[in-house]
């Protein structure tokens, strides 16, 4: 089992530069690191669950703030779409949010996986088929490398953990590490991007 890990999001190297390859190879990623959780017990889990959580942290902040603004402007109808797809991801949200703050033992933690893993695998597949299909098809190489860049420059900076030097359970809890997670990855992408 520990042999076949899948990478941290920024550490795979793959050379990237059309950012539809790379969100969809993200997308494979998230389905191999599910499954690492659901086989694996004990810390082997715990690990595996965060190295999900933020591969998942990076891949959404990333899209809201690299994809959706692209892709509201970028064809027709990509307003309605981006609104769709960030209805989907505030109900991931809300459930990984759930499942952070249970361990990674507790007998509520499998239910709760397995209906994040439903809820992300339908938002993936959506995205596929109304957003990154029409976003290759209107744009050139040279933005799809720039909006590429952008992700794997953040994926680089993003924080391992919400809060590193927090150790304690109840000090986490106050400050939320998965909306803090996504903070910090909000901020690296913007720095990625000389918005910062």
């Amino acid at each position: 089992m520990s042999e076949l890990k899948t990478p941290h999001a920024g550490d795979d190297m793959a050379k990237d530069d059309d950012v539809v390859s790379l969100l969809m190879r993200q997308h494979g990623d998230i389905r191999n690191l599910f499954d690492e959780v659901e086989a694996a017990k004990g810390e082997e889990r715990r690990d595996a669950f965060h190295r999900l959580v933020r591969l998942l942290a990076v891949h959404e902040t990333a899209e809201e703030e690299v994809v959706h603004p692209f892709a509201r402007k970028g064809f027709p109808g990509g307003e309605q779409v981006v609104k769709d797809r960030l209805a989907e991801e505030k109900a991931a949200k809300e459930t990984l949010s759930a499942l952070d703050e249970l361990d990674t033992d507790d007998p509520k933690f499998m239910p709760q996986l397995l209906k994040l893993r439903r809820d992300v695998q339908e938002h993936a597949r959506a995205e596929e088929r109304y957003e990154f299909t029409h976003i290759r098809r209107s744009t050139d190489v040279t933005n799809l490398a720039a909006m590429a860049k952008a992700i794997k420059a953040a994926e680089a900076m993003a924080p391992t953990r919400p809060h590193p030097g927090v150790e304690s359970g109840a000090k986490n809890m106050a400050l939320g590490p998965v909306a803090a997670l996504m903070d910090r990855t909000k901020d690296a992408v913007r720095k990625a991007m000389g918005k910062g």
